[in-house]
């Protein structure tokens, strides 16, 4: 699954735009490494995103090409979280 689509999905960010975005302004990196909207997430991926001077990271639980509310929390797992 794409990037850009897991971050929708998961609702780590809202829209799947915003997530490109993102990913072109190279404010999302995937093990360390700055990717673009078309990379593949596997599991056990940590992802981190970055909100100006804070940070988010993730480690990916699964992938699901659709999930609702209670679904999108088990996608991933929160490691850490620099407000």
């Amino acid at each position: 699954m794409r990037i850009d689509k897991f971050l929708k999905v998961s609702r780590l960010i809202k829209r799947r735009t915003v997530a490109n975005d993102a990913c072109d302004a190279g404010r999302i990196s995937v093990n360390g490494k700055s990717v673009k909207p078309s990379y593949d997430v596997k599991i056990g991926d940590v992802i981190t995103i970055g909100f100006g001077t804070k940070a988010l990271s993730a480690k990916v639980l699964s992938l699901q090409p659709t999930a609702n509310k209670a679904e999108c929390a088990e996608m991933f797992e929160i490691i850490n979280n620099n407000n």
